[in-house]
């Protein structure tokens, strides 16, 4: 099966920068149909796992082996123009949220990890926010748990800080439990701006 490291180095050459999540997971989908025509490429299939329907970005069936990729993309607010296409991000920030939502997809992605033959999950998750990246001046936050800096180990059970507002948990009050250990490594995806928040990395999180 296909490297997904390997997909995104391909795309990042193609498309360094994406309107929306949408157009990042189309991109990625597209290249996977470029690079295995006879595979089955579905987007947001529903995946039975026990009792609930997960709905997965990108489930490719080849032959007998299934790659699942679930597709992350936060953006900090950026304008600017390549090949006569204008591009203006919107500034999403709510980080804390962002880092739960990514490592809940580890955590669905192990679920179906667990009743799947021959499968390789990914989470995936691309931005220009380096406070996503980067080791935070404080370890007492509300998502200390959540966070996902360079080199940062990711396992066991993920809650939010005694002092996370109602708000900020609403939808997300579960806790977070996972079952592997992964390393937290960030890696280079492209600068398409030599402005603030005009570089791009990218996350990903293999899950088997």
């Amino acid at each position: 099966m296909i490297e997904v490291r390997e997909i995104l180095a391909i795309i990042a050459k193609k498309r360094p920068i994406f309107h929306s999540e949408a157009d990042f997971q189309h991109t990625f989908a597209w290249e996977i149909h470029q690079k295995l025509p006879n595979a089955s490429v579905r987007l947001e299939l529903p995946v039975q796992v026990k009792n609930q329907y997960l709905h997965i970005d990108v489930w490719i069936k080849n032959q007998d082996e299934i790659l699942a990729v679930e597709l992350k993309y936060k953006t900090r607010g950026l304008s600017v123009q390549i090949d006569n296409e204008q591009y203006r991000l919107k500034n999403q920030s709510a980080q804390d949220i962002g880092r739960y939502d990514f490592i809940k997809d580890i955590q669905r992605l192990e679920h179906v990890a667990s009743e799947q033959s021959n499968f390789i999950g990914y989470a995936v998750l691309l931005t220009n926010d380096s406070a996503y990246w980067i080791k935070p001046a404080s370890h007492d936050t509300v998502d200390a748990d959540f966070r996902i800096n360079d080199g940062r180990v990711l396992e066991g059970v993920c809650n939010w800080g005694v002092n996370a507002s109602d708000g900020t948990k609403k939808n997300r009050e579960q806790s977070l439990v996972l079952q592997d250990k992964y390393i937290v490594q960030w890696e280079n995806f492209s600068r398409p701006s030599p402005a603030s928040y005009g570089e791009f990395r990218s996350l990903t999180i293999k899950v088997t």
